[in-house]
């Protein structure tokens, strides 16, 4: 039987020579704005925002526990705030507590550029696996209704290694991508590409994911770009410039889903964000295999 490094490293080379088969792919026809542009991060507070932690012990998080979750807490003013970084105000992610910071917005049919970078801090359950958080979408519903810990929403991941993934949060959320087999990843085992098949990713359920075409990410310690194109229930996430997954047919309840709020993670990784700034659009870019043009 393999030991586990001999597993890890045989699954690394696995991903590391599918990659090499994948061509790339490229954002085309990008949407111009149809309205003025709205910054959702004032660099001062985080007035239009509202936080909200899951458990004392994040270990339970997943767990069902009896206890209950900390929710509005003054807590949550060492969870997110407001900082100077590389001589610019960021919100800051402590990422220690498990939690959501959500902005007070609805909005549909937008264009959302926000920049992340990663901080040093990695706690516990979380302090040797990758650094993560999360840029979520058509939130809404009743804070912490997701395990105690986050709001309804459509997930942008930000995980190193698997930026731009989406994953369905809550039982109620599903989404349709296309994808194709991809052994050397966890179970489901599906990576998005646009020549796979349709598949269904509902959270709670056994195809809870869809792992995203390709890792852009930057080295850590420097800042990420990250662009969200949302139209009616359809969506198409960019990292640095590479677009890595499409999604439709964005359903709650089997209710199409449209709109909602923007909301940030708390899971386990410092984590800096700036520059979260809206625009209207009234249609999706194009991913394409090949150079842009």
């Amino acid at each position: 039987m393999l030991g586990t490094l001999a597993f890890m490293a045989m699954l690394t080379a696995a991903s590391s020579a599918l990659a090499e088969t994948r061509p790339p792919l490229a954002l085309r026809d990008i949407p111009k704005a149809s309205g003025p542009a709205k910054s959702l991060f004032n660099g001062e507070d985080l007035n239009d925002w509202r936080p909200w932690l899951g458990y004392a012990d994040p270990a339970l998080t997943y767990k069902r526990p009896a206890a209950a979750p900390l929710g509005l807490t003054p807590l949550s003013g060492e969870i997110f705030k407001v900082v100077v970084e590389d001589g610019r105000p960021a919100i800051y992610v402590n990422g220690k507590t498990w939690g959501s910071l959500v902005h007070t917005g609805d909005f549909r049919d937008y264009h959302l550029r926000l920049q992340y970078k990663w901080g040093p801090g990695r706690w516990p359950p979380r302090e040797t696996q990758a650094p993560n958080n999360g840029l979520l979408y058509h939130s809404h519903g009743a804070p912490g209704v997701v395990w105690g810990t986050w709001s309804q929403a459509v997930e942008f991941e930000i995980m190193t290694g698997s930026i731009g993934m989406v994953v369905p949060v809550g039982e109620a959320i599903s989404v349709v991508t296309s994808a194709v087999d991809d052994p050397s990843l966890i179970k489901p085992n599906l990576r998005f590409s646009p020549a796979g098949r349709p598949v269904t990713a509902k959270g709670g359920a056994a195809d809870w994911n869809v792992e995203a075409y390709s890792d852009a990410e930057k080295p850590a310690g420097e800042w990420n770009t990250l662009d969200l194109y949302v139209v009616g229930d359809r969506a198409v996430h960019v990292v640095n410039g590479v677009p890595v997954m499409e999604v439709r047919d964005l359903r709650a309840n089997g209710q199409p889903l449209t709109h909602g709020a923007i909301q940030l993670q708390s899971e386990g990784a410092e984590t800096f964000f700036r520059d979260i700034v809206l625009e209207p659009i009234t249609a999706l870019p194009k991913v394409t295999v090949g150079a842009p043009r």
